[in-house]
This record gives structure tokens, sequence and C-alpha cells, in this order.
């Protein structure tokens, strides 16, 4: 028996069990987040007399006879103040990771209050964040410093919400102090556990699934097969992900089902799944796009191994190329990298007593998961509810199916609540990645060295399923010419089915991978024309009505000159700085249907913003109440932003392509305008109660390869020009990440996306990997090379645009996923730049990071 104290009050348990576990499921304490399981990321940090350690790596027999201390147990003083700090610093994202934060800042300063920044990023380098880039987390814990020392009243947060202003995040003080939920917080009486089977081998016929022995096992509650699947596929776009392998199929990858087990406790699942007998006929994996492409190659999927191809064609290349003064072609290779959010995928589904399913989950949209849980029951899809919790991060990785579909099936067919929770491990075997790309890329310029002419063949590796691999190259495709003026492009992408772990959506959407070549081609191409980086971009960037390379027009708010001005002084400071500059759509574009929707509802005399976008961590329900504060004049105090929910909140679209401020933001100002002239007409909130205003955004685009001169690819496009700084170890040393967002809704918020947005690019561009081995990933949580706060550099942001209030959602333009696009090409430019190497491969290598 141990024995112990949980902030200040006394518990005891016979069992020995993981700390974190005892801490959660028995005490019900939900700030200690399980992240990693591992003792890596550090969202399970707690004090043990006094002292941080990690809940994940301790046992309650490790407990005995001492004191934990975990979030719920702060003190009110301490429980305000970090709860106003964080919130007040910008430093709450997703927040998934905030409780740990605030516990090891007050490991810090319980023994030292005024410290540095250099001691406070000491002490927060067992906690990882993949949302902020830490700036502004250490800018909270030095804020708490000061109140605390200086005996500080915590300041009443009083903001009028209007656009430019530091609203708090809505839901900031709920995620400090871990009383917001997330999906694995919830507890519902009755819930049984499922967890699947996942394929030994990349690719093998299933011969035989014998379930006998683990049905008979105590505590199992039911196992399903395939066969128990009404349809027995999903998917994001293209329905070719088997829901499980059946008998006589063959296996994609290793992250394949083959059966679903539930448990009465989930401690039981991994031995019910040991049961499990599969006779296994193992084949020849396909582990690279040429293998899949090659003659006389197995079929992975029935229509064949390429998945997509895309083409953008203009002008006449050859003769372009043929009478250019340089010309450069080069091979560029970049990896499969992994979200790394700090949530891992967890879902709850139960019956709702009439016929259909209620799921709880943290997604990207939930009208994506009502549609392909209801296609796979074969249900009508209003007998599907998803109900989103809190996100924690996703960054692409959680648009495609993980755990809900298996939650859904498992609760359809026992009639009982499930719960299905990912291990960090399972996360990164199963959920889909960045893709890994191999890019030919040429580019030509006249003798002054204005550009002429691309030609690029992108090979996308497309791992064992499509997710989002189609739009994804063709997003590659389409940004491959980057934000200058050249008018001879002809662009080829293949995506290729292999038998590696799929490749999806993933911050920078195909962008990050072609910007890399292009821009590298451009240091080349400058060198031989005898300009600096910075000139060879200024000369040839795109200016307002002048015509991009896809054909699109540039609109009068377009601002990267101003941005590549913005950096000058940065880039020409030092002798190892690297620059780089790109653009990103807001919008899905490229002709597909894209709306935002939006409706308010007057209860309780405050207006109810009601709407299905995703917020995981970028913050679009700030946004939403800033926008309507702007519209009506109400203040945030009388603004409640809803949880997405398809049974009360209409259809806003995925969280993806940097959508959601300029659709989702639109169609709140649309509905909030109603509200404005039936506020005029009305007098008062109140004499409005029980009224809805409904509104909805969106315009048509031209699909890609249409014959217009000038086709409309996206109703918006961001800009940004970054500098890298490195010094003689090729350590980074400063960036400055200038940034065109249209119009800055809010600058703490719009800041903290640059800044986290600029450490997993600096991530993605020095030490961040998937190793796999034959089709097994080989990488823990720990070892994906993921940035901590010790090795971010100074980052200063500038924020720049031209947008006007006449124009969609106040001129405001996405931010979340063009932040991490330039950052790897002026990384590898600053490298080249101390040492004379070009770099054609990512991660970097020979750097301070990585060694040649």
């Amino acid at each position: 028996m141990a024995t112990f104290t949980v902030n200040g009050k006394p518990t005891h348990t016979d069992r020995d069990m993981p700390l974190i576990d005892y801490l959660r499921d028995t005490l019900r304490l939900t700030s200690v987040k399980n992240g990693c399981g591992e003792g890596a990321c550090g969202a399970c940090t707690i004090l043990v007399d006094g002292k941080k350690l990690r809940a994940c790596i301790l046992t309650t027999k490790k407990a005995d006879g001492k004191a934990v201390t975990t979030v719920e147990g702060l003190s009110p003083r301490e429980q305000d103040v970090y709860a106003h700090c964080f919130a007040a610093a910008g430093a709450v994202q997703c927040g998934f990771c905030i409780p740990g934060m605030v516990l090891s800042a007050k490991a810090l300063l319980d023994g030292n209050l005024n410290p540095t920044r250099a001691e406070v990023k000491q002490a927060i380098r067992g906690n990882i964040c993949r949302c902020t880039g830490y700036v502004k987390i250490e800018d909270a814990i030095l804020m708490a410093a000061e109140v605390f020392r200086e005996g500080k009243p915590v300041p009443m947060a009083a903001d009028d919400g209007l656009l430019g202003r530091d609203l708090h995040r809505v839901d900031a003080a709920a995620k400090v102090l871990g009383t917001g939920l997330f999906t694995d917080d919830i507890a519902v009486e009755g819930m049984i556990y499922a967890k699947a089977l996942r394929s030994k081998h990349p690719r093998a016929r299933v011969v035989k699934i014998d379930t006998s022995r683990a049905s008979a096992m105590d505590g199992v509650v039911r196992v399903l097969t395939a066969k128990d699947v009404p349809f027995n596929k999903t998917g994001h776009l293209v329905p070719d992900w088997d829901v499980m392998i059946a008998e006589g199929d063959i296996t994609r990858y290793i992250g394949d089902a083959v059966a679903l087990v539930a448990t009465r406790a989930p401690e039981q699942l991994d031995a019910a799944l040991a049961l499990i007998d599969v006779e296994y006929e193992v084949l020849t994996p396909v582990l690279t796009p040429a293998e899949g492409m090659a003659e006389g190659a197995p079929l992975l999927h029935e229509k064949g191994n390429l998945l997509s191809r895309q083409q953008l064609t203009r002008g006449d290349v050859d003769k372009a190329i043929a009478e250019a003064a340089y010309v450069v072609t080069q091979r560029y290779v970049t990896p499969q990298t992994d979200h790394a959010f700090m949530e891992p995928e967890c879902a709850i589904a139960m019956p709702d007593g009439q016929g259909g399913i209620v799921l709880h989950t943290g997604s990207q949209s939930v009208y994506d998961e009502q549609r392909e849980i209801a296609r796979m029951l074969k249900l009508p899809n209003d007998k599907v509810r998803s109900v989103s919790s809190l996100v924690g991060g996703g960054f692409g990785g959680k648009e495609d199916m993980s755990v809900q579909h298996h939650a859904a099936l498992m609760a359809w067919q026992t009639g009982l609540p499930v719960k299905v929770r990912f291990t960090r491990q399972e996360s990164l075997n199963v959920h889909t990645k960045r893709h890994a790309m191999d890019i030919e890329m040429t580019t030509a310029c006249d003798q002054k060295g204005n550009l002429t002419a691309m030609r690029a063949l992108l090979i996308s590796d497309c791992g064992a399923y499509a997710s989002l691999g189609g739009p994804v190259l063709q997003r590659a495709c389409t940004h491959a010419g980057g934000p200058y003026h050249f008018q001879n492009v002809d662009i080829t992408g293949l995506c290729v089915y292999t038998n590696n772990v799929p490749g999806g959506a993933f911050r920078g959407f195909g962008v990050t991978q072609s910007c890399f070549a292009a821009e590298q081609n451009l240091n080349l191409l400058a060198e031989k024309v005898g300009l600096s980086a910075w000139e060879m971009r200024f000369k040839n960037a795109i200016r307002p009505g002048e015509v991009l390379p896809n054909g699109q027009i540039a609109g009068p708010d377009t601002a990267y000159e101003e941005c590549l001005l913005a950096v000058k002084d940065a880039y020409e400071s030092s002798p190892y700085a690297g620059i780089a500059g790109c653009m990103k759509n807001s919008g899905l574009g490229v002709g597909v249907p894209d709306f935002g929707r939006v409706a308010i509802e007057v209860r309780d005399g405050k207006a109810h913003i009601l709407t299905s976008a995703a917020c995981m961590g970028q913050g679009v329900a700030t946004v939403c109440v800033q926008m309507a504060c702007q519209t009506t004049g109400l203040p945030p105090s009388l603004i409640v932003h809803e949880a997405p929910d398809t049974g009360l909140t209409p259809n806003s679209g995925t969280s993806t392509a940097s959508r959601q401020t300029l659709f989702t933001g639109e169609a709140t100002r649309r509905a909030a305008l109603q509200l404005k002239a039936a506020l005029d007409e009305a007098g008062s909130l109140d004499a409005l109660e029980g009224e809805r205003y409904y509104a909805e955004f969106g315009e048509p685009t031209d699909p890609m390869g249409s014959d217009k001169p000038n086709p409309v690819s996206h109703l918006a496009y961001g800009y940004s020009a970054q500098v890298v700084v490195v010094d003689e170890t090729k350590r980074v040393t400063r960036v400055v990440a200038a940034h065109d967002v249209g119009r800055v809704v809010n600058p703490k918020s719009c800041e903290g996306q640059v800044e986290g947005g600029v450490v997993m690019g600096l991530g993605f561009a020095f030490t961040e990997d998937f190793p796999m081995d034959a089709g097994h990933p080989t990488a823990t949580y720990g070892k994906l090379g993921l940035w901590r706060a010790t090795d971010v550099p100074p980052i200063e942001v500038k924020l720049i645009g031209k947008g006007t209030p006449q124009q969609n959602a106040f001129g405001a333009k996405g931010i979340g996923e063009i932040t991490t696009i330039p950052t790897a090409p002026a990384a590898a430019l600053a490298c080249q730049r101390v040492d004379g190497k070009f770099r054609s491969s990512l991660p970097l290598a020979d750097t301070a990071y990585r060694k040649a």
C-alpha cells in the first residue's frame, strides 16, 4: 500500500500503478496530461516534495510518503497569477502542454523570483511545446515572476475586443488551470476501452484471424474484425483506407488494423490483443515511389500505384530555357516528418439511445468525422453527432480518421460507451506524416537576373493510403514558382502509393517541400548573375497587379516587396545570414467549393457564436469573437464562442488551408452585421432573446488547369520573407520573420503563430526526421528532433499587411501555415555562407545540430 498526499490531501492505494493513471483516472486531476508516456514531453509534470518530476515515469509505490502537487493544488493567488500572465503574454495556443509548463515555472519561481530568460529556458527545457515556439511562454513566466516579486495585484482583463487588440484568448484560463476538457479528460459511466491489433508487416496477406482466445479472456467485452464493419473503408477524400484488413486481403503498412478488442479496463487491452492469433503470408513491401512506378510492381490499390498526377503549364518553357543566360538544374530530397502534436489521438463514442452515435473527439473537422463514420456504419449523417473537445494541436495531422471510427464502430456493436486512445507510439506508427518528396527543378533567368522559366518534377511518397496526397501535391505544384513574376512554367507532380506510413496534410501542405527546392535554385542563379540572394528576390518579387506563375493576378493587398524590405537589414547585417521567401494560399481554392458558416444566437443576454470551425491552437475562436466585437460594438464579455458540434453548429469546413480566419471570420462578420442592425433597432441584447442570425461566405475559384488567361486559383495569398542567421558552428543565433497577414486581428496571437511556425521550420531544417527500416518506424517521440526552449534563438516578428476594412474579414488573411515554409531554405543558405557547401536535402547535414 502507498500513502501520500496530493494537493495537501492524504490518499492511499493498494495498487502499484503509474502515478499518472492514479492522478488522472482515480483522483480525476485532469491538469496532468499524458502526452508521451515515456518521460520525454513534460506534459505530465508535477511537483513531488517541491521538485518537478514526470508523473508518467513515477509509480504510486515510489510516491509513498511524499507530497504531490498538481495545478489544481496551487493557491488561489498562484492560479490567478498564472492564468492571467499566460493569457496576457499570448502563451496559450492548443494548451495541452501548459499545466506542465506552469508547474515547471513554479518550481523555478519558488526558489528564484528574479530569473533571467536563460534560466527560464532551462527551467522548461523538459517541457515540449509544439505550438508556441516557447517565446510567449517565457514571457509569461517572467511576467509572473514580476507579479510575485513585487506583490502586484492581478489586473482585470479589460478589452473592447476590437481588431488589432491583444484580447486574451477565450479559452486561455481553462487551459492554464487544466479545467478545460480534452477528450481523454472525459469519463463516462460504464465506459469500456478499445484498441486495435496492428499488422506486424507493412505488406502481407492476412491468411487467418483467430479471435477465440481473446474473446474468452476475462474482462473482454467484444472482439471485432472486418466482417463486423458495415462498410469497411474510410478516407478523407478517397475511400481507400481499410477500417480493418479482412482475411484474404493484403496489409499496406504496419499501422493497418487487423482486429479491434474492447475490455472493461484499459490495462487489459494489451493482454487481450496478445491472444489474437493472426497467420500472415509475408510479401515484399514497396518502399519507394520508384519501386511503386517500376514495371511489374505489385499493385497496392486496384487502380494502380499512382494516386495523383498534377500538371501546371504556362508559356513556352523550352524556348525560355534555351534563350536564358543562366540555367540551373538540381535534385532535392525532403523527408517524412511527424506533426508531434502534444495530445495523442483520443475519441469517445456512445449510443444516443435513438439508433445513432454521439462522438467526443479532438479533430480538425467534426463534419468530416460525421460523414466518414456515417458512411462506415451505413447510417444517415444526422445519426452521427460529433462534438469537439479541446484539440491539443493538429497541424494537419488530425484531419484523417485515426481513433474516431474505431470508437464509433465498437460503440455501435456493443451498445456501450467506448474510449479509444492512442499511446504515443501508436500515434507515431499510425497517423499521417509530411510527405517525403524527391524534386528535380530547373530554373532559368536572363543576363540581369530576371527569372524566365521553371521546369520541375515533384515525386511524392504517398505512403499506404491517399489521405490528402492529391491536394498536397497540387499545392506543392501551384506554389513551386513562388511569389515571383515569371510566366514560363512546366511543373509535373506524381504522388505514388508505397507501403510506408501514409503522408497527409501537414502545416505548409506541400509548399514546404517545393519552396525548399525553388528558393535554393534561386540562390544558385543569384551566384551566377552576381546578385545577392536578397537582390535576386527583390528584383523578381511579385507586386500588386502582376501575374503569378500560376496565372493569377496579384491583388492590391500583395505585400511581398514590403516583407523583403523588412528583412533587408537583417540579411545584410551578417555574412552568415540566409534568406528565403514564399507565398501561401488562404482557402481550398482551385475550384473546390469552400464556405465559412456561422450562426449567432442570443441566449441569456449574450451573443453565442456557433460554428464548426475547429480551434486546435491557432485561435479561431478568439478571431470570431473579435470579428463580432468589431462589427457590433459589443464587449467580449457579452459574446460566447461555442464548441464545434454537428448537432448545433453549422458546417464551416475543415481547419486546413489557412482558411478559417478568412472564411469563418467573414461569415462571422456577416452574421454580426445582421445582429448589429437588430441591436440598433431593438436597443439591447435582452430585447433580442431567442433570435438567430445566420450567414455564410464563399466565392468561386477556378480549377487547376483552367484555360482562363488569369484564373483565380485562391481567394487570397499571404507572403513572407524570413532571415536565419547562424554562427561559425552553424548554430542559429537569430531569426527575423516578416509576414504579410493582410490585417492583424490579434497581434500577440499572430506573433505566437509566427514564432511557433519558425521553430517548427527550424526543426524541419536541422533536426526533424521520421526514419523507417523496411516500412517500420524506428523513432520514438523523444527522438523526433523536436526543438526545446533552450534550442530556440531570438525571433523577431514583423507583421505587415495592406488589408482594408472593405475586404472580406476586414482584410485578414491566414497565418497558420506560411510561418513554417521559408525557414528551411533560409537556414540552408545561412549554412552555405559559413562553409561554402550547397545543401540539397533535409535535415541539413554538417551543422551544429547534425554532423556530416
